[in-house]
Order: C-alpha cells, then sequence, then structure tokens
C-alpha cells in the first residue's frame, strides 16, 4: 500500500486536531473537535471506498 500526498496531510490534519482536543479547556471545544474529527474520518473512509471501486 502506498500512501500519496491526500494521505499525509489527512494525517496531519488529524495529528492537529487530535492535539487541539488534547489542549482543549471546555467539554463544549472538545465536542466541536470532535465533531471536526468525525467529518475528516467520514472524508477518509469515502476516499477509501472510492479507491475500492476504481480497481
Amino acid at each position: 500500500m502506498t500512501s500519496d500526498s491526500s494521505s499525509g496531510s489527512v494525517d496531519d490534519e488529524v495529528r492537529q486536531l487530535y492535539e487541539r482536543y488534547l489542549a482543549a479547556e471546555s467539554d463544549a471545544e472538545c465536542r466541536e473537535i470532535a465533531l471536526e474529527m468525525g467529518d475528516l474520518d467520514g472524508r477518509r473512509h469515502a476516499e477509501i471506498y472510492a479507491a475500492l471501486e476504481d480497481e
């Protein structure tokens, strides 16, 4: 399996969101970041499924 630049940028986004989550000062901020993580995860899965359909 190879890694391309889009997966690298997604990994960077995940890392940044996780760091923000750890530094969050309120439950509301944690929830907001968790929702962003969910959106990112959904996009990542959509890319994986699209790649599988192309095979």
